[in-house]
């Protein structure tokens, strides 16, 4: 690992102090990582094997351009969560630690790292709406923060190969009248290296953004 890498590694830990200052009203519903009461190990000091390599598939992003995923994905160390915009209880959750995430790796601007929120309910979940959801997770330095892409896709016929390849089930999105309900899902992150591995996936359990730069951390040193 470089001085810079293990500076940040020291440091990152006082940074969270002033990423808890952002995101208040989310937090108090939902609570801060620093919750999280498990010890973590030293970036680098363990190993994130390769588990499998992520899906392709077109996507569009919040201005309806579209993209393949793989494409994406390839050239930047990337976390991953799948959400849709009408859920009220664990994708709120998941990106408030995004926030929190891209507070702590500010530092590591410019080191490739990229976060995506995608929305596996594309019958509701337009390009417009990913935009309208990204709103309150922009500031007026976004030029100079961690790039955050809000994805959906053109179709349930473009999303649902996408979701087999990262074994993210849905239960049925509407009752026998038709009428929609919340969707059943596991709540999966995914850290994805720049050759498009997946090598950790992370449960709300173990959605703490302090481990997952130290995640970050130890992917770039064991690939450097």
């Amino acid at each position: 690992m470089s001085v810079a890498r293990l500076g940040f590694a020291l440091s990152f830990l006082a940074n969270m102090a002033a990423a808890s200052a952002a995101h208040d009203s989310a937090r108090h519903v939902m609570g801060p990582a620093d919750n999280y009461v498990y010890e973590l190990a030293a970036p680098g000091s363990y190993r994130l094997p390769v588990i499998k390599s992520a899906p392709g598939g077109i996507v569009l992003d919040q201005t309806g351009a579209r993209h393949e995923m793989h494409d994406l994905l390839t050239g930047h160390i990337t976390f991953l969560a799948f959400i849709y915009t009408r859920c009220g209880d664990i994708c709120p959750l998941a990106t408030l630690r995004f926030a929190e995430l891209r507070d702590l790796a500010g530092s590591v601007q410019g080191e490739k790292l990229r976060l995506i929120t995608m929305s596996f309910d594309p019958d509701h979940d337009s390009p417009e709406a990913m935009a309208e959801f990204a709103k309150p997770w922009r500031d007026a330095d976004e030029q100079n923060r961690t790039p955050w892409l809000f994805l959906t896709a053109p179709g349930r016929a473009a999303i649902e190969p996408l979701l087999a390849g990262f074994n993210q089930p849905l239960a049925p999105m509407v009752d026998k009248n038709g009428e929609f309900r919340p969707i059943s899902h596991l709540m999966r992150v995914f850290l994805i290296d720049e050759k498009a591995r997946i090598r950790n996936i992370y449960s709300p359990d173990f959605l703490d953004p302090r481990l997952m730069v130290n995640d970050l951390l130890t992917l770039e040193a064991s690939d450097s």
